[in-house]
């Protein structure tokens, strides 16, 4: 089982300051289409293909990989992709709270593991230390942070 977690302040000092409302549509946004927060190239294809009440399924390639996703939206609190599809089973999470000091912080976790390998393995350990790098999902969320103040600065939030 891969377990992986990560929190960053929403607005750091020097940074465009964003409310949780403005937050909360950049990660609404990026469950609805990757392609605008992720590097180029990364994701090719990134459609939703079902809407209901409480969800909506998505189907993308990310890194060349196909996958399918249903994402739950708390509104204003937290977003969970379950991974249906694809090399990984399990969900994904982001979720917006407020820390002991009254500042807006955005969490990442996850609980995953992977299809057709061995649990705690090789391949498992590796997607571990990978998540849990400095290119792992920190900077995932702080990528996610900064295209959303270009997104405002844009005029498309």
């Amino acid at each position: 089982m891969i377990y992986s977690t990560a929190t960053v302040p929403v607005n750091p000092a020097g940074e465009t300051a964003l409310n949780r409302a403005q937050v909360w549509q950049g990660l609404v946004l990026k469950a609805r289409d990757a392609r605008l927060f992720l590097p180029d190239g990364l994701c090719t294809r990134c459609d939703v293909v079902e809407e209901a009440a409480t969800h909506f399924v998505r189907d993308a390639v990310i890194g060349g990989t196909e996958l399918r996703e249903i994402i739950v939206l708390e509104p204003q609190r937290k977003v969970t992709f379950f991974q249906t599809t694809g090399p990984r089973e399990g969900a994904i999470f982001n979720e917006l709270l407020v820390d002991e000091t009254g500042e807006l912080q955005l969490r990442f976790y996850c609980y995953l593991g992977l299809r057709g390998k061995e649990a705690g393995g090789i391949a498992e350990q590796s997607e571990q230390a990978q998540f849990d790098s400095e290119h792992g999902y920190k900077a995932a969320l702080l990528s996610t942070l900064k295209r959303t103040r270009q997104l405002l600065a844009d005029g498309l939030l």
